[in-house]
């Protein structure tokens, strides 16, 4: 297969595989914590994609954004999900800082209300501006990245969960601990 098809096929069979295990299991039994049978999600993915395991196994290793996890014979989306499921992830109690990167006209809104998971579960946060630099420029050319106070929060009693080396999770964030970072 070549090069670019084989990517293209990969982002395609993750966007997918992000849909169903995040917001929509289309009659996949998935348990309270977002783990599908791996062989169930794979007879899914045949209707559309011709992949085999070793395919999924190697874009869920190699993938540069973490969104899966593979346990044994069962795999899930780790963030970013609509449907309620138990995650069980670790708290993050050391980081200072968060960054959040947006559009210049939600972040005038996020600055007056506070950081929302809107249609989510959770609100995504970056461990760095490079990384809410990366998130952002998927929506806007001019990204704002804005700085959370992680370390007076979390005395106020927010809590903040590692999803993987990238994102880290929030339920919300009241406006008092956001500033503009960049942008």
């Amino acid at each position: 297969m070549h090069e670019r098809t084989e990517e293209d096929l990969k982002v395609k069979v993750s966007k997918y595989m992000s849909y169903l295990l995040r917001h929509d299991p289309e009659n996949l039994k998935m348990d309270d914590h977002g783990f599908v049978f791996l062989n169930e999600l794979l007879e899914k993915l045949d209707e559309r994609f011709q992949v085999d395991k070793e395919f999924i196994f190697e874009m869920v290793e190699r993938g540069q954004r973490m969104r899966f996890e593979i346990a044994e014979d069962k795999i899930r989306a780790l963030y970013g999900h609509t449907i309620p499921v138990e995650l069980e992830l670790e708290e993050d109690k050391i980081s200072k800082v968060f960054y959040h990167g947006t559009t210049p006209s939600a972040a005038s809104r996020i600055l007056k209300a506070g950081l929302r998971s809107m249609k989510r579960r959770w609100v995504h946060l970056s461990p760095t501006v490079e990384i809410a630099t990366e998130v952002a420029l998927r929506r806007t050319m001019k990204p704002v990245i804005l700085e959370i106070n992680a370390e007076t929060a979390r005395k106020e009693g927010l809590r903040f969960y590692k999803a993987t080396e990238k994102v880290y999770l929030c339920r919300a964030i009241p406006s008092e601990y956001l500033k503009i970072a960049r942008g």
